[in-house]
């Protein structure tokens, strides 16, 4: 990836603002002028998000396609860089950067449906859009936390305004604990920049800089209660299955699919690259976090009638699996976990936009009330069929993969989370299997005769998703490829 590339980084932040900008001209009556240039965006953004990954190769340089634009100066006269608008990706964010464009892409095409405001909703889409991009792109923590909040900011509107089912309690609460876990964030950040003392926000001097082991015992801590609560790690994570039950389709498409993973990438970022002695020290709490999230989620799962509610618990389950991963701290588990990060956003964002379409119709998500659609929607049972197939980690699908780095990482390090962890994947077949059997199959409810089928523009986003899931499990090295090397320069990290 040469220098030059820096400029479609860039462009991947500044083309959903642009597109955030211009929908604030266009009348909101001008609804095909809407739909075209979101479709125009989206679709951009996507072969951008494409083309980064694909320019990505590891060749030894811890980032690539960097380019910086010096914004202030000798921050407390204490250094030259000061504050930069610095943009390059490892193998990690190369991985996160195609998850999103390929879950904002159907997330796009779904939301056309809208009636209310379709406007309004777009720009804030594209506003948390950005940010996601900049999260996964910016090398400056200024910035990156500036991107970091951005992304989260837009959501309490977009659930409060276009949600359903309790949507301002979930928009509410969903807002508070994503708020309060910046706090720790934004005092790691600061704690950096003093420790270091270079007067700079760079992260690849701040990366490269000797900080004290107690320090690093000390704040990362904060760094993983902060990030992980967006990462809808244990404990911290209540908020997560109310907010994916009341957010509309596109944005639980993108909360599961991609801001979850925000989280998770904050950990790596800002707690494991950053703070490696931290990372050991701590590692055993965050596998003993991660294996009783995955636990709790997959048997809270089997509880659950509300089809959201169901995904939103097993979306925690399998965000357990990551910090398993990042616990482990040897390079297959951490692998792994980056894995799971984009196996899980493709199979959750799948799920979302498949239960958004059968509730548009049905006004009705209780897994009790329904009955052989297999025969009512069979396109659409097919989709689901396999996503859930995806999700218990079938061979051959994305979900597979990852579940066996983490699982073989997790053996490596502490076997009896490795027995956990596979206990937890045989309890997320019983509650797949059991939905499935429940609502597929069995004498079809004559109080459903009047759904359909999905429509075509539904069908070709789940297309999408499906064509990721199975691309990535049957040929995960261009993933592998640019994540293994990435992460196997922190120090201290078992092979």
């Amino acid at each position: 990836m040469t220098e030059n590339d820096g400029y479609f980084l860039i462009a991947l932040i500044v083309l959903p603002l642009l597109s955030a900008v211009s929908l604030m001209i266009i009348p909101s009556k001008e609804r095909a002028l809407i739909v075209g240039l979101t479709a125009i965006s989206s679709l951009v953004m996507f072969f951008v998000s494409i083309y980064v990954f694909m320019a990505y190769s590891f060749d030894g340089s811890t980032f690539q396609g960097v380019m910086s634009y010096p914004w202030v100066e000798n921050v407390g006269l204490l250094g030259e860089n000061g504050i930069s608008l610095k943009v390059g990706i490892d193998g990690v964010t190369a991985s996160l950067v195609l998850l999103t464009g390929i879950v904002v892409l159907p997330g796009t095409w779904v939301s056309w449906k809208i009636q209310h405001r379709l406007k309004d909703f777009f720009i804030l889409f594209y506003i948390l859009t950005a940010g996601v991009y900049g999260v996964f792109v910016l090398l400056d923590l200024f910035f990156w936390f500036l991107a970091y909040e951005t992304a989260l900011l837009p959501m309490y509107l977009l659930i409060a305004v276009w949600g359903s089912t309790r949507k301002e309690y979930g928009a509410m609460k969903l807002m508070m604990m994503l708020m309060a876990g910046s706090i720790p964030i934004f005092v790691a950040i600061f704690a950096l920049f003093a420790e270091v003392g270079l007067g700079t926000f760079d992260m690849e001097v701040l990366l490269s800089a000797s900080k004290d082991e107690h320090f690093q015992k000390i704040f990362f801590p904060l760094v993983v209660i902060g990030c992980g609560t967006l990462g809808a790690m244990f404990p911290f994570h209540s908020w997560s299955p109310d907010g994916h039950a009341a957010a509309p389709t596109a944005v639980s498409m993108v909360h599961a699919g991609v801001l979850m993973k925000v989280g998770a990438f904050g950990v790596v970022r800002l707690g494991v690259q950053m703070m490696p002695e931290g990372a050991l020290f701590w590692g055993p709490a965050l596998v003993a976090l991660g294996i009783t999230a995955a636990l709790y989620g997959a048997i809270s799962a089997l509880r659950q009638t509300d089809m959201k509610m169901l995904m939103g618990f097993s979306s925690i389950s399998h965000m357990g699996y990551v910090f398993v991963g990042l616990g482990t701290m040897n390079v297959i588990g951490m692998t792994g976990a980056v894995l799971q990060m984009t196996a899980h956003g493709l199979m959750t964002a799948l799920f979302f936009l498949l239960i958004g379409a059968m509730y548009d119709q049905s006004h009705n998500r209780d897994l009790p009330n329904f009955s052989g659609l297999a025969k009512q929607m069979p396109i659409w049972s097919v989709f689901f069929v396999f996503a859930s197939l995806a999700s218990l980690g079938l061979p051959g699908l994305s979900g597979f993969i990852a579940e066996v780095h983490i699982f073989i990482g997790a053996f490596r390090s502490y076997p009896i989370v490795g027995g956990l962890a596979v206990l937890t994947a045989a309890i997320t077949t019983t509650y797949l299997m059991r939905a499935l059997a429940q609502a597929f199959f069995g004498e079809a409810n004559p109080k459903w005769d009047s759904l359909n089928e999905m429509t075509w523009i539904e069908r070709s986003g789940a297309a999408v998703l499906v064509g990721a899931i199975l691309l990535l499990g049957l040929w995960p090295s261009p993933w592998i490829d640019r994540i293994a090397p990435s992460l196997s320069q922190i120090p201290g990290l078992m092979m």
